[in-house]
């Protein structure tokens, strides 16, 4: 498979097996490998900032108080970022404890950016390297559980992110990312020359998400476990492209790459560049 047919490599939350998760250094370290798509999340703080995290709260595996003491499990949701505003959010640490299942992490003091800081910092980044603007894969976290409690519902939650990519100038380079249909039917509405992308993560047939979310995305991003000749077929015989998510060990690269997708996202960008 030569690197002109090897499908997009997909730095997931930047690099999360070697850098700190959606912090600056790990999208600046994926960027200094290669990546053709950096793959981050977003949520929105209490003064409607975009910030980017995995989840709308700090995390008790990964996060540390503003006094640098660590937070429990138990007490997680008590940090909810739609709750704090960002200037509060930025006093928090997310880089110095090593996630616990990527030993291979480099732990290094990191907070929460806003989104407009990592799309300015990397279109900046990728300049200095002398390399391609990257592509951005970005992952709306909403649910309908979530509503109000820890994000804007779907249309407010969308005109903000949507505001950034916009003032940002990359919407041409940018998939749109949720499991959250409802998202993503609002995105088709306003903005239809947006790339979208439907994640999955269950064995519902991928005609009835597809049925469920009433039009055909670009993009159909599905758990990689999910992803078989037969669903590989499907798709493509629907014109929609597949980017299996998150394929870290070698052996499930080769399974994947073997059925062609259109890209790939892993926390070891570097393992997927050597193959290519």
């Amino acid at each position: 498979m030569t690197k002109k047919t090897f499908p997009a490599i997909h730095g997931h939350r930047g690099c999360r097996g070697l850098r700190p998760e959606n912090t600056l250094p790990a999208f600046r370290h994926a960027l200094v490998l290669g990546v053709d798509v950096l793959e981050l999340d977003v949520v929105i703080s209490a003064d409607r900032q975009v910030v980017v995290s995995h989840e709308p709260w700090f995390s008790s595996a990964i996060c540390r108080t503003p006094q640098g003491q660590p937070i429990t499990p138990a007490t997680e949701h008590q940090h909810n970022l739609y709750e704090l505003i960002y200037a509060n959010i930025r006093q928090y640490d997310c880089g110095l404890s090593q996630h616990p299942a990527f030993p291979l992490q480099e732990s290094e003091p990191a907070y929460k950016p806003l989104l407009r800081e990592v799309l300015h910092d990397s279109e900046r980044y990728a300049q200095e390297l002398g390399r391609p603007p990257v592509h951005y894969s970005i992952e709306v976290k909403s649910s309908s559980a979530g509503d109000s409690i820890f994000h804007p519902a779907p249309a407010d939650f969308l005109a903000l992110v949507l505001a950034e990519i916009s003032a940002a100038q990359v919407g041409e380079r940018t998939t749109l990312l949720c499991f959250d249909k409802r998202v993503l039917q609002v995105a088709r509405q306003q903005v239809p020359q947006l790339s979208l992308c439907l994640l999955v993560e269950d064995e519902k047939p991928a005609q009835v998400h597809l049925q469920e979310l009433g039009f055909l995305p670009a993009v159909y991003g599905m758990h990689y476990p999910l992803l078989t000749p037969g669903l590989a077929e499907f798709l493509r015989e629907q014109g929609v492209d597949f980017v299996p998510w998150t394929v870290n060990q070698l052996d499930d690269m080769r399974r994947v790459l073997a059925l062609q997708p259109a890209g790939i996202t892993t926390d070891y960008p570097d393992r997927l560049l050597a193959l290519r």
